[in-house]
């Protein structure tokens, strides 16, 4: 007999672009629900979930057992609270005045929205990485050791370390975006009851903003899956074209740093590598695999240009409502596939 597929969901960042994929999902379950089907939530149809920044808050949330609906509402209705007030003069004055000195945002409102949700499903106690109901991998950058990481559920008999970490605070590491939130600084007491340290966590975008190439080796190495078993659902939060054929002079700080130009720029281009590297990994140099691809995989995005040009802390409604259509659009292209090919 076949074995039976081994399926990942893989989450790229974003910031509040992650209503993206949030009502992608949101979509799916729904109509999983609404065919009458008793295992229609997200972690009960994947083996493994990965996620980074805005998509590792969505993995861990996904695997904690949060509907996804849940979660596009958390993010459409309070992306003011998390990126909220006018920063614009603040802005000028931190960044030039006082010598570039802070992070645009405060993460507070972030953090209390988030712990509460995750606790929501744990009764009076914050839930770790230990309570998800499926596997994850979550990276981030450890800046105290000065080396990528990614945090995982205990689904190896070697990893005795990430599942003690409580889920909100793996969740703000991951997401602790470089220029808008100061690195994420905390500590724990472990289930052994031994307080640990867990100091200047940077975003995982900087590392793997699209993190599938993470679920591939992970299934792999930790799962001993071979690469023709997977099945892969890459979810993108929009991507844009980063272009500039002008002529300049002067391509310094102030060019780069201007709409977050930088940060951007960088998670933006590791997204689409991995995407390139998946396809010659599925389908072989010039695709000479298109018609017996090595493994399954369905990416799924959508081109942020005009009104949809959507900032990773954009706080208008009506661009993040924009944004859900097109993920329920892209929902109706590829909504069919996606259930027969992860959850019948």
């Amino acid at each position: 007999m076949p074995n039976r597929p081994f399926k990942i969901l893989s989450i790229d960042g974003g910031g509040i672009r992650g209503v993206f994929p949030a009502m992608f999902l949101a979509k799916l379950e729904a109509e999983l629900k609404s065919k009458g089907k008793e295992n229609w939530q997200i972690y009960q149809n994947f083996d493994l979930i990965c996620g980074t920044s805005t998509g590792g808050i969505l993995a861990i949330a996904l695997a904690l057992g949060i509907p996804a609906q849940e979660l596009h509402e958390l993010y459409l209705n309070n992306a003011k609270s998390i990126f909220g007030k006018n920063w614009k003069l603040l802005r000028f004055y931190k960044r030039w005045i006082k010598g570039l000195g802070w992070s645009v945002h405060n993460r507070k409102s972030l953090e209390s929205l988030i712990q509460e949700k995750f606790k929501a499903v744990n009764g009076t106690e914050d839930p770790r990485i230990d309570h998800c109901k499926t596997s994850i991998c979550v990276p981030i950058y450890d800046l105290l050791n000065g080396h990528p990481s990614v945090l995982k559920t205990k689904h190896h008999e070697a990893f005795k370390r990430d599942f003690h970490i409580p889920a909100y605070k793996a969740a703000l590491a991951t997401s602790a975006a470089p220029t808008y939130f100061n690195p994420y600084s905390s500590e724990y007491k472990d289930l052994n009851g031994i307080n640990n340290s867990f100091t200047n966590k940077v975003d995982g975008g900087v590392v793997a903003n699209n993190p599938t190439l993470l679920g591939i080796f992970e299934a792999q190495e930790a799962f001993e899956e071979k690469i023709e078993n997977l099945r892969i659902l890459s979810l993108g939060t929009g991507h844009q074209k980063f272009t500039d054929g002008k002529k300049r002079h002067r391509w310094g700080i102030s060019y780069w740093l201007s709409k977050t130009r930088l940060i951007d720029l960088f998670m933006q281009a590791q997204s689409q590598l991995v995407e390139n590297q998946i396809s010659l990994l599925q389908l072989g140099i010039d695709k000479k695999l298109k018609e017996a691809p090595r493994f399954k995989y369905i990416r799924v995005n959508t081109e942020l240009s005009g009104p949809l040009n959507i900032a990773l802390d954009e706080t208008g409604k009506d661009k993040l409502n924009k944004l859900s259509e097109k993920a329920a659009f892209e929902f109706g292209n590829y909504g069919s596939e996606v259930i027969k090919t992860f959850c019948e």
